[in-house]
């Protein structure tokens, strides 16, 4: 650490606390793994999270920005105000046992943590109850902010949370996402997304005996995605797009009265993901015109870009070089390699060796809801080596290390790293306003706008019925002991 007196028996404490508190870092993870909540749905994983910082000396507000399992917990006052951010939702069907090396349900179909989610929120947790403690300890003045945020996936949460104001005085901003490797870029390195939903409306009839009656809604579902392939043709080398049907028809006899499309729009940056919706727009009023339909269009989500800040990059990186690669045993690395072997992937098992990549950040295809917390205040996406490498994220296998050893021994020292930097933040003004000026210089005059309408509120109802039908079945499940800090 660096910046004031005594910093060195803060990185003292730092080490201590974690290390004192590894089990209770690991079972916040391990629970909200066997929690398996989808996004907007993730009640128990909010609870969990929210009554550990209470138990920290965090005021927590709970149902922030219309987001019934998002918050915002707040430690100390006056500046300079800190944010921590990260999300912690699971995906569909990917109920996975930890800990063996072959497909093994927890429960059948069931949702389950197979990116890791779960380990952000342990890190998150660890981060925040650390430098409380170091805080109150030694009379460091500023304010902490933990943020969670839901539905990662479907890149709901924080753009709503900025768009509300939620990050309006933070000045410096980190959030921790698992990987297999350290990582803390700088530059453009996630893309824009815009997430929408094309329901069209027709009448039903017997497709049978009266099929003229009727005005089918698949049909125009159906157009809708023949204009959208002819389109792609035309579309810019920095554009994606991808669809998935929600509501095609009951039965093949019955002429869909409702159906719908759910798109997401993908761009290097937040003015192409707009210019693909509209485009979208009108070949989505084509197809009405064409089935004699009528169609409404939600955006459900939308996400600039995610960038980091060199500054608080660089700050990261000292901290990742100061507590080094976890030391993995012989049977993590023999579990890492017969998992590789299993599921096809390279097999090479554990990182072991801490490696900075040169210059700025490759921007990647996938995008992530922190992208509009980025563009409002200086803030690092710090990776950390949770996962086995060459495993592809949403697969089976991506989930088998999440509630063992790996996954605890990397959440101990991210926790740790995240609390270094952020102390730092504390302990030393001139590198906050150092953030502040790269972050403005980086900007290069762009304005940040949210990409959501005004008047748009968070779908709140989103994956309830799946969790409705799981989670009793998954209730049987859940860890009986819960975290307790020290």
């Amino acid at each position: 650490m660096s910046g004031a007196a005594g910093a060195n028996d803060i990185s003292e404490f730092v080490r201590d606390y974690v290390e004192r508190n590894r089990r209770a870092i690991s079972l916040v993870g391990d629970n909200v793994f066997y929690f398996g909540e989808l996004g907007m749905q993730e009640f128990e994983t909010m609870g969990l999270i929210t009554s550990v910082l209470e138990q920290g000396g965090f005021k927590v507000e709970r149902g922030i920005a219309g987001l019934p399992t998002g918050f915002c917990a707040t430690f100390g006052e006056g500046g300079p105000v800190v944010a921590l951010h990260t999300e912690y939702d699971a995906v569909p069907d990917n109920s996975q046992v930890s800990g063996v090396t072959r497909r093994q349900s927890i429960v059948e179909g069931a949702p389950g943590h197979c990116e890791g989610h779960n380990v952000n929120a342990a890190v998150l947790a660890g981060a925040a109850m650390t430098i409380a403690a170091a805080m109150k300890t030694y009379g460091l003045k500023g304010t902490l902010k933990v943020f969670g945020g839901p539905a990662e996936e479907q890149l709901i949460g924080r753009p709503y949370m900025v768009r509300d104001g939620w990050f309006d005085d933070v000045d410096v901003a980190f959030h921790d996402h698992i990987s297999s490797d350290y990582e803390a870029g700088y530059g453009i390195i996630q893309s824009a997304l815009i997430s929408a939903k094309f329901t069209f409306h027709g009448e039903s009839t017997h497709a049978g005996t009266a099929p003229w009656k009727g005005r089918d809604a698949l049909d125009a579902v159906v157009l809708m995605d023949s204009g959208m392939a002819q389109y792609r043709e035309h579309m810019a080398p920095t554009s994606r797009m991808q669809r998935s049907f929600p509501e095609a028809g009951d039965q093949p006899n019955v002429t869909a009265r409702i159906a719908s499309a759910w798109w997401y729009f993908r761009d290097a940056n937040a003015e192409g993901a707009r210019k693909l919706f509209e485009q979208a727009q009108k070949i989505a009023r084509g197809a009405a015109m064409m089935t004699d339909t009528e169609v409404e269009t939600e955006i459900l989500a939308a996400v600039w870009p995610l960038r980091g800040n060199r500054t608080l990059a660089d700050l990261v990186w000292r901290h990742i070089e100061a507590v080094g690669m976890p030391d993995w045993s012989a049977e993590e690395q023999a579990f890492a390699r017969e998992l590789q072997a299993n599921s096809g992937a390279k097999v090479e098992g554990l990182r072991t060796r801490v490696e900075r990549p040169p210059g700025e950040a490759k921007q990647r295809w996938s995008a992530n809801d922190a992208g509009d917390v980025s563009w409002k205040t200086p803030m690092c996406k710090f990776y950390y080596p949770a996962m086995v490498p060459n495993l592809a994220a949403h697969h089976w296998a991506a989930g088998a290390p999440l509630a063992m050893s790996i996954a605890h021994k990397a959440a101990a020292a991210a926790a740790q790293i995240l609390a270094g930097a952020a102390l730092d933040c504390f302990l030393d003004p001139a590198l906050v306003a150092q953030a502040r000026r790269t972050f403005e210089q980086e900007l290069d005059g762009v304005v940040y706008r949210s990409l959501l309408p005004a008047e748009q509120k968070p779908p709140v109802d989103l994956n309830r019925r799946t969790m409705e039908i799981f989670r009793p079945m998954m209730a049987a499940h859940y860890l009986q002991e819960k975290p307790v800090f020290i």
